[in-house]
């Protein structure tokens, strides 16, 4: 196993800035709370940085110009983890992870493998004509689709991921529930991500996703099952707009203001592992963003023996305050 130190928690942000909040084990500490791990039921799997957008609220800096993709050795790698484990979730993520090259050897191998097999998607990426089959492989595979839509208003969801972006998104939303996927009695489970457009938290996530229902169902015709509200990390494309408009501090401190600790037990970081395109493994997508690798080590998923046992410590850093500001991110 190779040996490298990790960034130790805070370390890596106090490295870079003066940090305008206090450190979050510190502000854990205030309400009595450690963040430690339960049963390990998720496998996420990012499967490379490639992507067809450049969306500002990246925090991985994603887009068309990387070449960061899974290589199929790691797949393979990460099919034999999912064999031996048996995760009752797997998340396939990226970047874009339709553009992928093995995508449909992914979903082939791993959906046998759990009952609940999950495509993360900016919904423009199933827009392609190379990419034409993939809705059709996901619905005979029961893949779960988590749709990204950020806005119902079109210049601001354009703001954040490009022009066209929008109508192009109501168009594959609109193919995906012509196969059946959202329509009730289905089976075929699709759900929405929508986060804010600039240096704000969003709004409440069950008032969100009644306006999202009503509007889309009465403007488009289109239905789904439930939409999240989650919260940009400041971390990758966004932390550098933030930086470069002046906002970092006063948006860490907004996340950092609406600290919940009601939202700590039920964070995914502990019950998933995450696997970066390289195959390395981190407590969550965000720490793999932040470069802070799981356990004290960096650690190949070819190594990986046991999973994680309950009670051992998460990685943690300021960007933790955003999946603990207001109802969390879970």
């Amino acid at each position: 196993m190779q040996q490298r130190p990790q960034p130790q928690d805070e370390d890596w942000d106090a490295a870079r800035i003066k940090m305008p909040v206090e450190p979050f084990r510190q502000t854990l500490a205030k309400h009595g709370l450690t963040l430690t791990r339960e049963k390990i039921t998720t496998l996420q799997v990012n499967v490379g940085l490639l992507c067809n957008q450049a969306c500002r609220h990246c925090h991985l800096e994603a887009g068309p110009n990387r070449e960061e993709v899974m290589s199929k050795e790691t797949v393979d790698q990460v099919v034999a983890v999912a064999q031996r484990f048996r995760f009752e979730v797997i998340d396939i993520t990226g970047g874009a992870p339709e553009m992928t090259p093995d995508i449909v050897d992914m979903i082939l191998r791993l959906a046998p493998l759990t009952s609940r097999l999950m495509l993360r998607s900016n919904l423009t990426a199933l827009a392609r004509e190379r990419r034409a089959d993939l809705i059709d492989l996901c619905k005979q595979n029961r893949v779960i689709i988590v749709a990204s839509f950020p806005s119902l208003n079109e210049a601001q969801a354009e703001s954040q991921r490009g022009r066209g972006v929008f109508q192009e998104s109501i168009d594959v939303l609109r193919k995906l529930n012509s196969v059946g996927y959202g329509r009730p009695g289905s089976g075929l489970e699709l759900n929405l991500v929508s986060n804010p457009t600039g240096a704000f938290l969003p709004s409440s996530q069950e008032q969100l996703e009644k306006r999202f229902c009503q509007v889309l169902e009465n403007k488009w015709g289109i239905v789904f099952n439930n939409l999240f509200a989650f919260a940009n990390v400041p971390l990758g494309r966004f932390r550098l707009w933030l930086e470069k408009s002046g906002n970092l501090d006063k948006y860490l401190q907004k996340l950092a203001t609406s600290f919940n600790p009601c939202a700590i037990e039920g964070l995914m970081c502990r019950s998933l592992i995450s696997v970066s395109w390289e195959g390395y493994l981190f407590d969550c997508d965000f720490n793999q963003a932040a470069g802070l690798y799981l356990g004290t080590r960096k650690t190949h998923i070819s190594e990986l023996k046991e999973l994680p046992a309950r009670g051992e410590p998460i990685a943690i850093s300021s960007h933790c305050y955003t999946c603990t500001a207001g109802s969390g991110f879970t």
